[in-house]
Parts: structure tokens; C-alpha cells; sequence
């Protein structure tokens, strides 16, 4: 069976800088996909097509069979959510108002705010451990607080496929682990979830199928336990390391090479 999300032939770039070419993209169904590489590799450019926030310029990304960007917009809006890397708070609005935004793709007519908004709105923000901050201005919040809010209104939209644009931007390592085990029991729920990361590690941890990309192509893809070797990470990261196995979760976990410090004469 066809993945319900997939791109074809797709060229991406911006003006005149063409970021990929040709790429072939599938996200398995109920997977939490991972895409990881370099800087300025096209992760974050993937998934945009992939969202539906870039038209590419030429291939297609396609959603449940049909052409994503034949679709309206709110038809998406309730198959796909997206955290994008970053977001305009609106000036003054409060955390509650701002994740009861999650819920517009289910506003209609003849169907305004019900109490399967409200429960879907105060489940997103138990979730994510914002209800405490209900009535704050989200513009006052830390950097990380922000995230949370903001993933808080995505799980709002209650889509079975979560596009997340590096969702640890900002947050200390413990909220890191926090929003990735959330992201791990959404999965475990039967969502599809497509995340970009940086850190190989958790990326190891956490993905049930890995994207590698460099240079606008992917490289290698796969469970990361058969795909990542040291020689994978050495062609893709230029980095020296040993692959060891996480003693908590038996994933790849990357070590790498020490600087070698001068021994001083005696």
C-alpha cells in the first residue's frame, strides 16, 4: 500500500537556489520518522513541501492519494499539523486563546466551539504542561515555554500526522527528553510523526524509521539500529566517532573521537 504521505520527483529551493533535486521522500504510516543532517543539508526545506508551506517547483508531495496542494487548506488542517521552527506570537494573546487556535480546521458554519474543543484544548495543554499558564500572554514566556505552547495547539488541531520542525529549539535537556517522550506516546497512540533533529542521539533513540540527508539528498534511510555506523556518520557529519549501544534504550549511541591533548615534558 502507498504511504498516505510521499513526495515524487521533487526539486525545492528558493529564488534561485536549489536546495534538492529529484528527491524521493516516503513517510511510513504510523512511524516516527526522523529526518537528521548537516546545516543547510534541506531538512527543514523537505519538510515544508512536505507541510504544504512550499509549492515545489517541479514532482508532487502527496497526501492521502491526492496532490497536496490541490487540497484546501483546511482539509489539510485536519490531516496534517505542523510545528514550524518558529511562529509570531500575536501580541497579547493569552497561552488559552492561542492553542484554542489549533482548533479552527474544525470550525464550520453551522458548527461553532463545543465541548470537543474545550477537551481537545485542555488535553493538548496537560499534555505539554501548560495549563498552569493559561491565562499568561504567551509574549511573556521563556524560550521554551513558548515551544511547549506552541506544540500545545498543534496536538489542539487532534491530526493523525505531526510535522515537527526541530521541537527542541530553545528547551533545556530535560525538557528536550519531556517533549520527546511525548512525541514517542503519540506515536505509540497510532499517529505518523515526522520530526527534524540535531542531536544523532536522540534521533537514534526516538525514531522508528531515520531520514539522512546531505547536500539535498537523502543518503541513507531505515531503523536506525541497521542503518547508522561509524562510517555513515563520518561521511555525512565529517565526524570521527564509535558506535556504542545506549545502555538505556540498546539504540546506536554516538561517541566521538576525543581531541588528543599534548603531554607536557616533566
Amino acid at each position: 500500500m502507498t504511504a498516505r504521505l510521499h513526495g515524487t520527483g521533487l526539486t525545492l529551493g528558493y529564488n534561485e537556489r536549489v536546495i534538492a533535486s529529484d528527491l524521493e521522500i516516503t513517510v511510513p504510516d504510523r512511524s516516527f520518522t526522523v529526518i537528521i543532517g548537516p546545516n543547510a543539508c534541506g531538512k527543514s526545506t523537505t519538510l515544508r513541501a512536505l507541510a504544504r508551506m512550499m509549492k515545489p517547483r517541479s514532482g508532487a508531495v502527496y497526501l492521502d492519494g491526492s496532490v497536496i496542494t490541490s487540497l484546501p487548506s483546511k482539509e489539510v488542517a485536519r490531516r496534517l499539523g505542523l510545528l514550524p521552527q518558529s511562529s509570531i506570537v500575536p501580541d497579547g494573546i493569552t497561552v488559552a486563546d492561542l492553542v484554542s487556535r489549533g482548533r479552527y480546521p474544525h470550525q464550520r458554519l453551522m458548527r461553532q466551539w463545543s465541548r470537543q474543543d474545550e477537551a481537545a484544548v485542555a488535553a493538548a495543554m496537560a499534555a505539554t504542561d501548560v495549563t498552569d499558564l493559561a491565562e499568561r500572554a504567551v509574549d511573556e514566556l521563556s524560550g521554551g515555554q513558548r515551544q511547549r505552547v506552541w506544540l500545545a495547539m498543534v496536538l489542539a488541531q487532534e491530526t493523525s500526522i505531526l510535522l515537527l520542525d526541530e521541537p527542541t529549539t530553545f528547551l533545556d535537556i530535560a525538557h528536550q527528553i519531556e517533549v520527546l517522550d511525548l512525541c514517542a506516546d503519540l506515536h505509540e497512540q497510532g499517529r505518523t510523526l515526522v520530526a527534524v533533529l540535531h542531536d544523532l542521539n536522540q534521533a537514534c533513540r526516538y525514531a522508528t524509521h531515520l531520514i539522512v540527508m546531505r547536500d539535498g539528498r537523502i543518503v541513507a534511510e531505515g531503523d536506525p539500529t541497521e542503518i547508522v555506523t561509524a562510517r555513515l556518520v563520518a561521511d555525512v557529519f565529517d565526524l570521527r566517532c564509535e558506535i556504542v549501544e545506549d545502555p538505556q534504550s540498546g539504540t546506536p549511541l554516538i561517541v566521538p573521537h576525543c581531541r588528543r591533548r599534548a603531554r607536557t615534558a616533566a
